[in-house]
């Protein structure tokens, strides 16, 4: 999480209006690279023996959607987001764009066909973990180029944190964020909670068993590996990612897209992967003015870390470089300036090309 969670951060950055919106280009992401097809299915988790800690009463439940490499066929593409979730966080990005939210059609299909039977054979799992407030879905650039270069990945929603996240059935659970002096640390340990929950789940799968709560059949072939398995996030995902390898050995190697390490980096309030170091390798790229020459809690890791460490710097990239806004935002016809703050200035896909090469390379000496 970078600058103590991103509290407030987009609703600062974008203040221009949009009059080439409606002239734009519908929204679409470039089309992964790697030798395979890829699938995509969906899991519906429930956690029954932890309670929520941001709705009483209910009891922890998480969407978490699995692309993997893939035969040729299988059903329609995946929307990027299901429909009913896709209008909510439509209107809370398009009152921050201040563009209509119709613009933002975030049901456009990705490159993953839903059903596709895998390629066959265990394959290395990545996981991946947004940033605080936004869905899973912003990652999907990235993880379906990993899915077709032979991993299974798994992107979570940390429910209640996007605007909606859509269940089976099209319930859509609403954002409801933790407040007080210690949100920070509740927020983290809650993901944290999250991610070895969806862990236990790909150990069930790959037994054979099936963790989904409707007990729906899985596609042909998809096994998952669980003796290899990487991790990255964006911002808040990034710190997930290292607060998780903390407590939990399953996680083989970590990467943090350009988010802090600590919950308050004036008080140096760090996470234990700062003050602890980890034993795995572990990846950090960030943007724009952000680095490990500028953020006391990067540094406080290098210190104590002993595995192996990779950085990666965007010098013309910013903070939500590391998110499919890179590739989608100037597809909206906004006036470059007003969202270089957001993405900055470099070419969205040269950008975008660095990422995938950067984790690609790294999942592939230490997890692959």
């Amino acid at each position: 999480m970078r600058k103590a969670l991103l509290a407030g951060v987009t609703g600062a950055l974008f203040l221009t209006t949009v009059s080439a919106a409606a002239a734009a280009p519908p929204l679409r992401l470039p089309a992964p690279t790697g030798p395979y097809p890829v699938g995509s299915t969906e899991l519906h988790l429930v956690d029954h023996g932890r309670p929520d800690p941001w709705v009483a009463g209910t009891t922890r439940e998480l969407m978490v959607t699995v692309r993997y490499p893939a035969r040729p066929g299988g059903g329609p593409k995946a929307p990027y987001i299901p429909e009913n979730a896709a209008k909510v966080v439509a209107e809370d990005d398009a009152a921050q764009l201040r563009v209509p939210a119709g613009r933002l059609g975030y049901t456009f299909p990705t490159h993953a066909r839903t059903g596709a039977p895998a390629a066959g054979g265990p394959r290395p799992v990545v996981l991946y973990s947004p940033s605080a407030k936004y869905p899973r879905s912003v990652g999907t650039a990235l993880l379906e180029q990993l899915a077709s270069e032979g991993y299974v990945t798994v992107a979570i929603d940390h429910t209640h944190e996007p605007a909606a996240v859509e269940f089976p059935g099209g319930r859509v659970k609403r954002r409801v964020l933790p407040s007080g002096p210690d949100a920070g640390k509740r927020l983290i340990a809650t993901r944290v909670a999250d991610t070895r929950f969806v862990l236990d789940a790909l150990e069930t799968l790959a037994r054979g068993g099936k963790p989904d709560a409707e007990q729906r059949a899985l596609p042909a072939g998809l096994v998952p590996d669980v003796s290899r398995i990487g991790m990255f996030g964006h911002s808040g995902g990034g710190f997930t990612t290292g607060e998780t390898m903390v407590v939990d050995g399953r996680v083989d190697a970590g990467a943090d897209l350009d988010g802090s390490m600590a919950y308050s980096l004036s008080n140096r309030d760090f996470g234990r992967a700062a003050t602890e170091g980890l034993d795995r390798p572990f990846l950090l790229m960030s943007a724009g003015d952000h680095s490990a020459a500028s953020d006391v809690s990067w540094q406080e890791f290098l210190s104590h870390q002993r595995g192996p460490v990779r950085e990666h710097y965007l010098p013309d990239g910013e903070h939500f470089s590391y998110t499919d806004y890179q590739v989608l935002l100037p597809r909206l016809g906004l006036d470059p300036a007003s969202i270089a703050p957001f993405i900055g200035t470099i070419e969205p896909g040269r950008s975008l090309d660095t990422q995938r090469a950067c984790l690609s390379a790294f999942f592939s000496e230490y997890v692959r």
